[in-house]
């Protein structure tokens, strides 16, 4: 999973004023964007559009008063927690909405400082080699990470480390760095930690086991509501036999971190910590709706190699904030529709398990 930021950086010997050189030698901006990031596929020179000052105020004392009475509006009014994730979380208050949110304050009130417990251990060495060659593949170009001996990349392995030794069934996956290196530019190390895991333990269930059979069946799910969102698209990959696998992986096991611009990113996220993974799905469809349903893309994709290169490279004006937030509020799914289609999937799964079974004793 090493990024590709570092192929795509422009590198101008001439711009002393703008650029800057760091510790790996590529030269990037000295100022960084609205988000923290210096350069990269990342950064942006667009300011967003901004809310007028009144509305932000009145968003932001809305998410403080839910503070105040979270367990009271979670239990009794869930559906206005949840139109005001879907509007966005003010960047003010997300940190603390998200760590609510996730269930992460929970936790973190309960933890009796287990985090910092958890950092004088020294872990297993296994995961603890794997997780110190991933820390600078982690945004690289992001204010945070681009300093190896910098806090940031010090909280990442505290943080990636800390869950190894707690989860020790699960230990260390490489999908997971993106993930708490997006947490901690948003909150402190503790904070992150008790995110992640949340995130790890009650949204992506399986995901990081070894065999990743629970990615598997989702990849499955996935493509069985596809055929009722984009039947045309659906059947376009069933022809040239393209395994979910191959396309939806980095999607789900990095919830987006690293396929979204930022400020899509953080708007799914708003939804996702809110209404769970059936968002993943919801944008999973999205970007293969539209990526492959356009007039003329699927002419053009004539085998498996180009209809997976559309995938791996989805056209930026689907994936902008506003149209894919649009788009994922517009996806006709029922919760009914995700249970049936889990159930058949699973139905599928164990009569394929039985009839392998059966033909291993035949052959016995």
């Amino acid at each position: 999973m090493a990024s590709s930021d570092a192929q795509d950086l422009p590198v101008d010997d001439d711009s002393e004023s703008d650029s800057n050189t760091v510790h790996n030698g590529s030269v990037i901006s000295t100022v960084p964007d609205r988000h923290g990031f210096l350069g990269g596929t990342q950064y942006s020179t667009d300011a967003k559009q901004s809310i007028s000052p009144n509305v932000m105020l009145r968003r932001e004392q809305k998410w403080l008063h839910m503070f105040k009475h979270w367990e009271q509006f979670m239990e009794k009014n869930y559906k206005l927690v949840r139109d005001r994730c879907r509007k966005g979380i003010p960047s003010s208050v997300r940190p603390r909405a998200w760590l609510f949110l996730c269930g992460g304050k929970v936790v973190l009130d309960k933890s009796n400082n287990m985090f910092y417990n958890l950092k004088q251990q020294k872990g297993d060495a296994r995961w603890i080699d794997d997780i110190k060659k991933d820390l600078h593949r982690q945004f690289p170009y992001h204010e945070m990470f681009v300093d190896q001996e910098g806090n940031g990349q010090k909280d990442l392995f505290e943080v990636l480390k800390a869950y190894s030794i707690r989860n020790k069934s699960v230990g260390y996956s490489q999908a997971q760095a993106p993930i708490a290196a997006f947490l901690l530019m948003h909150m402190p190390a503790e904070q992150a930690f008790w995110c992640l895991v949340s995130i790890c333990d009650n949204y992506l269930v399986g995901y990081y086991s070894p065999g990743m059979e629970t990615l598997q069946l989702d990849g499955d799910i996935l493509f069985g509501l596809l055929k009722k969102v984009a039947p045309n698209v659906y059947k376009h990959l069933k022809k040239q036999k393209v395994d979910p696998i191959l396309y939806m992986t980095e999607w789900f096991l990095c919830v987006f971190t690293r396929t979204l611009p930022w400020d899509s990113i953080l708007r799914v996220w708003d939804m996702f910590l809110c209404e769970g993974v059936k968002i993943i799905f919801k944008v999973a469809l999205i970007l293969l709706k539209f990526s492959l349903g356009q007039t003329g893309v699927m002419k053009k994709c004539p085998t498996m190699y180009e209809t997976l290169e559309v995938l791996r490279n989805p056209p930026q004006e689907i994936m902008e904030e506003r149209f894919l937030v649009t788009q994922i509020l517009r996806v006709n799914l029922t919760e009914e529709d995700f249970a049936r289609e889990h159930k058949r999937q699973l139905v599928k799964r164990q009569a394929a398990t039985a009839l392998s079974a059966k033909k291993n004793r035949q052959q016995k």
